[in-house]
């Protein structure tokens, strides 16, 4: 069994020192309760859980914290992949829900899959998901300052590997602050969220980026090909660096290989499979 999570960039987790050492205990802490949960549930479970975890602490860009757009709104994205049977789910532009990947996760039984927008929250609200409001006052006072945060490129996402040998993918962002209404990021496509029989990735960083890449999906063609994990992971991000992308991944191929990438050292991570790693 193996667990690998992100939690966006550094470039929010070194505002300061304490900021920092917050992430490295959160995703630390959320990594081994992961680990716990992986070991009687198989991965798609297990990135559901570990990504709504992610999604309802402030220090991350998902769920709660979200960026704000520059209508002063909120529209946030999730995704879900099982690899084992090739499913895929998501939400797109989706407003005050306390988890989008949890809404996905309805999704994934269904014949539409992926829902955007109000029909995104209708289906929401049809199945229990009550009203919350995602903004904390950090991201209200930098909406209201005008500050740019084109630097704060977060997103969270998970990726396990079961005792079955599945795996599973799932990624939740919050947008990257102050675009334009209704933009669409990378973590409910394929691009930033994919998992088959071979591996599994999610991503981070600058969705139009990664979609113009193909990131997630091309890293897991490449290993369903017989590329290892790191060989997939590298040759992409070297196609990545041709159009000067900004991207993060954490994967996982069904051999047990964990590995993970930046382009713009460094993104937050943690793994665990039976022993914990960190982001230094």
């Amino acid at each position: 069994m193996k667990l690998i999570i992100h939690g966006g960039f550094f470039t929010e987790s070194h505002a300061n020192l304490e900021t920092k050492i917050a992430k490295q205990q959160a995703l630390s802490a959320i990594v081994t309760k992961g680990y716990e949960y992986l070991k009687a549930h198989t991965a798609v479970e297990t990135c559901a859980y570990v990504v709504g975890l992610l999604e309802g602490n402030q220090l991350f860009n998902a769920g709660l914290g979200s960026q704000i757009q520059s209508d002063g709104r909120v529209r946030m994205s999730a995704s879900l992949m099982d690899g084992a049977s090739g499913r895929f789910s998501g939400v797109i532009n989706i407003e005050n829900v306390e988890n989008p990947v949890l809404v996905a996760v309805k999704l994934l039984d269904k014949e539409d899959r992926v829902l955007s927008g109000e029909g995104a929250l209708r289906f929401a609200r049809n199945n229990g998901f009550g009203y919350y409001d995602p903004i904390i006052p950090q991201r209200q006072e930098e909406f209201d300052a005008k500050r740019n945060q084109q630097e704060n490129k977060g997103t969270v996402g998970c990726v396990a590997l079961d005792a079955d040998g599945n795996i599973a993918a799932a990624t939740s962002t919050g947008g990257k602050g102050f675009e334009m209404p209704c933009r669409v990021s990378d973590s409910a496509t394929i691009a930033g969220n994919f998992a088959n029989r071979f591996a599994g990735i999610s991503c981070t960083g600058v969705g139009e980026d990664i979609v113009s890449a193909g990131v997630a999906v091309k890293i897991a063609t490449r290993v369903s090909d017989g590329f290892s994990l790191k060989e997939a992971t590298e040759k992409t991000f070297k196609e990545l660096k041709e159009i000067d992308g900004f991207a993060g991944a954490v994967a996982i191929s069904s051999t047990g290989e964990v590995y993970h990438l930046d382009s713009h050292p460094h993104m937050v991570w943690a793994s665990f499979d039976g022993t914990l790693q960190v982001f230094p």
